[in-house]
């Protein structure tokens, strides 16, 4: 099958681009990634903190079912435009990985279709390469598909 999230990685970059296309209008699409609730719904983690502003913060946190944490990761957002635009630190807590650069742009192609593109700068092409080695790839697509179907659900009880 098919993955719906498409993840690039060009050999001597240090960059991945992540776009996926999504059946949801271009509001609800930032709509999750801004709503505690629902971010935590489609992301499986529990959400901190989330100060969705310019200078702003945040901190998600997974725990274990018997209750230890298992992953825990925070950042900084440095611009927050609406319904178009998040750039912000991305740092995975207790790992290797050093802090990467995440800028995710949110675009409208019809009333009911948007697109997600996210540029995820690394300290290096060897950081990045050790992400890639994991299932990233299976991993956000599965995110990403939770994240339509949490929203169409959502939307259609409207």
């Amino acid at each position: 099958m098919e993955q719906k999230t498409k993840v690039s990685a060009e050999d001597g970059k240090h960059v991945i681009l992540i776009t996926r296309i999504f059946e949801l209008s271009v509001e609800l699409l930032f709509k999750a990634y801004v709503e505690p609730e629902i971010v935590e719904q489609w992301m499986g983690t529990k959400v901190l903190k989330l100060e969705n502003k310019k200078h702003g913060s945040y901190q998600f946190e997974t725990s274990d079912p018997q209750g230890n944490v298992v992953f825990r990761a925070n950042g900084t957002i440095h611009e927050f435009n609406p319904n178009e635009k998040i750039t912000r630190t991305f740092e995975m807590e207790n790992t290797p990985f050093p802090v990467q650069l995440e800028f995710l742009e949110f675009e409208k192609l019809t009333a009911e279709t948007s697109k997600l593109n996210m540029l995820i700068v690394f300290k290096s092409e060897e950081f990045r390469n050790q992400l890639l080695q994991m299932p990233f790839a299976q991993g956000i697509n599965m995110a990403h598909n939770r994240l339509e179907k949490v929203l169409t659900r959502l939307s259609s009880a409207l």
